[in-house]
């Protein structure tokens, strides 16, 4: 129940809901509330900043206890001065890298990327290109760390043409896919930053009569449900996206307990799962 004095709702800031990223957080949230015997206020901002700000000022009228803000538009600067007006929130999947002072559920981006990188040098690829998210992008940026540590690790000279930047979603990851199945030495492997951008190279590959995964070997991030319908089905990394609400509401419950106990930033592991859009490079068969 409530505590006496609290209003028991908490505020979600989402960008949309209808994506299956965003819902799949949510629904952890929803989880998480029903147990603790709270409401909920759902804030899509449409990706509009302002949108957050207004949310956020209900916060700090009383309206509502808490927010979670989930992959905030507002820089870490603007964040920090959001905890000085003592605004409790806490930020899911930040889009930006965060002061240490912020509240935050994150996912080990860094380690599902070497996961990727793991399994595709062991299956033997060495021309593995990677079709990236906007830059300076938390998760971007540490799954972009991981790639590229893994080439230098594995003795492979890194190629500025195999990596190429594009948006989360399906059209311009085949766009992408394309422009390096279109080059004169094409990669045998796609390590995508998305699902949505692995099915777009899935779908640049089969319009070229590229066949997955005999003659390309295509990984994706964040394990979408999708992932599972397509053909081949999609070896991924997978975001413990409904897991990330759930523990955000908890770390939500603790700060409204003053004196803040525990971390206040925590990464929930990331994991590969392996399946059939990849295999060893066509070269390799016998």
């Amino acid at each position: 129940m409530p505590e006496k004095g609290r209003a028991g709702l908490i505020g979600v800031v989402v960008p949309v809901v209808y994506n299956l990223y965003f819902s799949a957080i949510v629904s952890g949230v929803v989880e998480a509330a029903y147990e603790h015997e709270l409401g909920l206020v759902l804030w899509p901002t449409q990706h509009e900043r302002g949108s957050e700000v207004s949310l956020l000022d209900r916060v700090n009228s009383g309206e509502i206890d808490g927010a979670l803000i989930v992959l905030p538009q507002q820089s870490s600067e603007e964040l920090v001065r959001l905890l000085d007006g003592s605004y409790p929130f806490v930020v899911v999947n930040p889009r930006l890298p965060l002061d240490g002072r912020i509240p935050c559920v994150s996912a080990a981006h860094r380690s599902g990327a070497d996961q990727a990188m793991e399994h595709l040098l062991a299956l033997g690829h060495r021309r593995i290109g990677a079709i990236t998210g906007p830059p300076g992008r938390v998760a971007t940026e540490e799954r972009r760390s991981g790639y590229r540590a893994a080439l230098d690790a594995a003795g492979i000279e890194r190629e500025p043409a195999l990596e190429v930047e594009a948006d989360f979603q399906f059209e311009p990851g085949a766009d992408a896919a394309g422009s390096l199945l279109d080059l004169p030495a094409p990669p045998t492997a796609i390590f995508a930053f998305s699902d949505s951008i692995a099915i777009g190279a899935m779908d640049a590959a089969r319009e070229r009569g590229v066949r997955v995964p005999e003659d390309l070997s295509v990984v994706g991030f964040n394990d979408e449900p999708f992932a599972m319908f397509v053909s081949p089905r999609l070896t991924t990394v997978r975001q413990p996206l409904a897991q990330m609400g759930r523990t955000a509401v908890g770390l939500l419950l603790r700060l409204l307990e003053p004196p803040r106990p525990g971390p206040l930033q925590i990464e929930l592991p990331t994991r590969l799962v392996v399946r059939g859009s990849t295999a060893p490079p066509h070269e390799m068969d016998h």
